[in-house]
């Protein structure tokens, strides 16, 4: 069954004739009077009873006319809903991150995004940075953001922001005036640390074995947020990444001091698969993304 049958079988029916609606369609006669009757052998019943001058319906023509409308029209409304698809007035990204990026990075990139198209609709899946490479690969998320270079063939990566890990403490803490602390200043002192094992959390406990001093974590916590609240009531001191703290610091509700020896810089990364298709609103979501890896500042401060 092809739509020009459908389209000339309607049209026969709004014009009449078999005459009128081949002027009506710019065909001839003959090509629209095949077009139908090759429709009525698919169907198997006669649609219209040519007895008569004007041709009329049969009760199989009523029932494939009901047919035939709905099926042209929703053959309009696809090529509607692909067209807003593709003027971005609809459309679905779903992203995949971390807790850290999906609170202190995510919501600057989807609020630029928003501004250029609302009517999108953006999807975040929290995972740990380890996971998230299998769910793009998986096609659970268009693309996610975490906090190494994957290296798997099929991945395509690219850095979006540069950050520096950081100690704070509750700026009541007697060490919160110092300009510069060295890591054995820090071996006596309570530590807390995120439950999940990253490559900052490596380099802390790498630093403090090659200076021979204890690192004393005496609290884990399952998200930065948490850590953040404890280190705020004094309960000991954390290692965290800057972009997580900047507010904090700029309040004054927590400080942060340079820790001699002690730097480490951490990237984000935006990885999807290598050579994908993206929908109309992942790709433009994604140019937001490389945008941000262009123009935005550094959480690294300027020397470091």
């Amino acid at each position: 069954m092809e739509m020009t049958q459908l389209e000339f079988f309607l049209r026969v029916i709004a014009e009449g004739s078999f005459s009128k609606a081949a002027d009506a369609v710019g065909r001839t006669q003959p090509a629209v009077s095949i077009a139908v009757r090759r429709l009525e052998e698919e169907v198997g019943a006669p649609l219209f009873d040519r007895s008569q001058k004007t041709p009329t319906l049969t009760e199989a023509g009523a029932v494939i006319q009901d047919y035939a409308e709905r099926i042209l029209a929703l053959r309009e409304q696809a090529h509607l809903s692909v067209a807003e698809l593709r003027a971005l007035r609809r459309g679905l990204v779903r992203v995949g991150a971390n807790e850290s990026t999906s609170l202190y990075l995510l919501p600057q990139v989807i609020l630029a995004f928003r501004e250029r198209h609302p009517e999108v609709k953006v999807e975040i899946y929290r995972h740990v940075s380890e996971r998230l490479p299998r769910e793009v690969l998986e096609r659970n998320v268009d693309f996610a953001v975490l906090a190494f270079e994957p290296t798997d063939r099929d991945l395509e990566s690219f850095c979006v922001l540069r950050d520096e890990l950081v100690l704070i403490l509750n700026p009541g803490h007697p060490l919160a005036s110092r300009r510069e602390l060295s890591v054995e200043e820090l071996g006596g002192e309570s530590f807390l640390a995120h439950n999940v094992r990253t490559a900052s959390r490596n380099k802390v406990v790498e630093v403090f074995a090659e200076h021979h001093t204890p690192l004393n974590i005496t609290l884990e916590l399952a998200t930065v947020e948490t850590i953040k609240r404890f280190v705020q009531l004094n309960v000991g001191l954390a290692f965290v990444p800057r972009m997580c703290v900047r507010e904090e610091l700029e309040r004054g509700t927590l400080t942060s001091v340079p820790v001699r020896g002690l730097s480490y810089t951490r990237r984000l990364w935006v990885t999807h698969r290598r050579h994908a298709t993206h929908s109309h609103a992942a790709a433009a979501f994604l140019a937001v993304l490389r945008r941000q890896a262009k123009l935005a500042p550094s959480a690294v401060p300027t020397g470091s």
